[in-house]
């Protein structure tokens, strides 16, 4: 059985499922066609039900959930790994956020809801691809932005401060694990075959884990020139036992994250 299926050229993402998509597992008689795209547009496309099988925010789920169904393995939760809100400058009242010109990475992302729910009279809201935020705030074309991916761990060196980080804020308000990104599955295949891909992918990371620190060749090849250290900071920072399984406590901030969906919607 063949599927296409969609992640982003992070390394935190390629790091999942290089052994899947490039066979290094036995991956049993199906076959994947990959699409490497920023998340946003894989949201995008999610919601146009598109791929087979896709990497998304979970600030997306909801409006998907009629169409893919969320599998247990692959996907991005955890503590401390929330997006975080810079600028330029500091604020001298946070509440000066409400009418400032803020860059955000897609309508419907994850770190748009976490950022909607540290601030839901926020006005002025410009939605950038992710890694056009930094250029943004340094040249003025914004008051502030939320940064994710690498740019967490490059914004300090470029003189840009950090005014919130959004994932804490998460934590200390709803007390469980940041759900960042999900696998879905289209829900018309049925649950035996999504119960294999899911098993798939979860041999996928196991692999990994277990040839890790190891940069795979996959992995490099679409890290777009970051050194090594800052791949394994991605890996480190986003891959986890929740991207094995989201087990209960995963779930169950998952739910989380549609209640405070449903609340600001």
């Amino acid at each position: 059985m063949h599927f296409t299926i969609g992640f982003s050229p992070c390394p935190n993402d390629t790091f999942i499922f290089d052994a899947l998509v490039n066979q290094k597992i036995d991956t049993e008689g199906f076959s994947f066609e990959v699409q490497l795209e920023d998340v946003q547009t894989l949201n995008l496309w999610a919601k146009e039900n598109k791929l087979n099988i896709s990497k998304i925010s979970y600030g997306v789920l909801p409006l998907v959930q009629n169409q893919y169904d969320l599998l247990n393995s692959g996907g991005a939760l955890g503590k401390g790994v929330g997006p975080l809100l810079i600028s330029r400058k500091p604020f001298s009242d946070l509440s000066l956020i409400n009418e400032a010109s803020i860059a955000i990475p897609g309508i419907n992302t994850t770190a748009h809801l976490l950022f909607s729910l540290a601030f839901p009279n926020a006005k002025n809201k410009k939605f950038l691809v992710f890694n056009e935020i930094e250029s943004a705030v340094l040249k003025g074309d914004v008051d502030a932005g939320v940064i994710i991916h690498e740019n967490r761990f490059t914004y300090h060196d470029k003189g840009l401060i950090k005014l919130m980080d959004l994932g804490a804020y998460w934590e200390e308000k709803l007390e469980c694990p940041i759900p960042l990104g999900g696998i879905i599955m289209q829900n018309k295949f049925d649950k035996a075959t999504q119960l294999k891909v899911e098993s798939l992918i979860r041999r996928s990371v196991e692999f990994a884990f277990r040839n890790y620190p190891l940069i795979t060749d996959y992995t490099r090849l679409h890290a777009q020139e970051m050194s090594e250290s800052v791949m394994r900071q991605h890996i480190d920072l986003y891959v986890n036992d929740y991207s094995i399984d989201l087990g209960v406590e995963g779930r169950k901030a998952v739910e989380k994250l549609l209640e405070v969906y449903q609340s600001i919607n």
